[in-house]
């Protein structure tokens, strides 16, 4: 599992999940406990833990799309309905990973939506106030 920045959880790491109900899970490992939520359609959840995102993608690679593809259209969607807050971005300009693009609002948390490479924006698909759904990307990267 990686977060939005690229971090990975270490290989072999010991740590169990436990659902809680509600999209809440407790994660034990090594006799911490944190609380995760997670969101997002089944082939593609998206993880709230210790204040970062992560993306869990359970969707075959295939031939016709791409795997860059799906990893750029995943971090640049909302994870859950939420409303814009702010585009910090416009066509056309450069970004580097992790810079925040778009800020979301949806149950009194603020949703950063991170550039998941560097690129260049090529369209915003939205505008502060859009109520947005999840899984449909709000802008698009070169």
């Amino acid at each position: 599992m990686s977060d939005d920045s690229g971090a990975r959880i270490p290989d072999g790491a010991a740590c169990e999940v436990a659902p809680l109900g509600h999209g809440r899970y407790r994660v034990s490992e090594g006799g911490r406990h944190r609380l995760a939520y997670a969101a997002g359609p089944s082939d593609a959840r998206w993880v709230f833990l210790d204040g970062r995102v992560f993306v869990v993608d359970l969707t075959p690679q295939s031939a016709d799309r791409p795997a860059r593809a799906r990893v750029d259209e995943m971090a640049l969607a909302s994870p859950m309905p939420a409303t814009v807050t702010t585009v910090g971005v416009t066509a056309g300009q450069d970004v580097s990973p992790g810079d925040v693009l778009i800020t979301l609002e949806a149950m009194k948390m603020e949703l950063p939506i991170k550039a998941p490479r560097a690129g260049r924006i090529k369209g915003i698909r939205c505008r502060p106030g859009d109520l947005v759904q999840p899984g449909v990307p709000l802008l698009e990267l070169e």
